[in-house]
């Protein structure tokens, strides 16, 4: 793929649509990118991943723990997490809409026969 172009708007309805908290819109070697979605109350499942990630909050509130540290997040903060660092996003106040990019690509593990796709579900 040489290029892709999209609108926040396209994504955040195609997510919306299927339904679930992660919803991932581009996938090259170098890199995937996906929009992650949470509700006050929500909790966050994700666990450590084996890639560095950028975080773009587009809109809410709410907390990103990274190690023991939290920080607070809001639309239009831009946070970047390293790969294997635990983290996971808290105390959200408003809606969290946020836009993830995985670099390299974020690796899918493949669940167990019967079970649902975790790796999908969490960003």
């Amino acid at each position: 793929m040489e290029s892709y172009v999209t609108a926040v708007g396209e994504v955040v309805a195609a997510q919306a649509a299927a339904g679930r908290m992660w919803h991932e819109f581009l996938r090259v070697d170098a890199l995937s990118a996906g929009l992650y979605v949470l509700e006050p109350g929500d909790s966050d499942p994700q666990q450590p991943h084996r890639e560095d990630e950028v975080y773009v909050v587009v809109q809410g509130r709410g907390a990103l723990r990274v190690g023991a540290i939290d920080h607070l997040v809001q639309a239009g903060s831009i946070v970047y997490v390293a790969a294997q660092a635990a983290h996971h996003f808290h105390t959200i106040v408003e809606r969290l809409v946020v836009l993830v990019f995985f670099a390299p690509a974020e690796t899918l593990e493949q669940p167990a026969a019967g079970a649902g796709n975790e790796a999908e579900e969490a960003a």
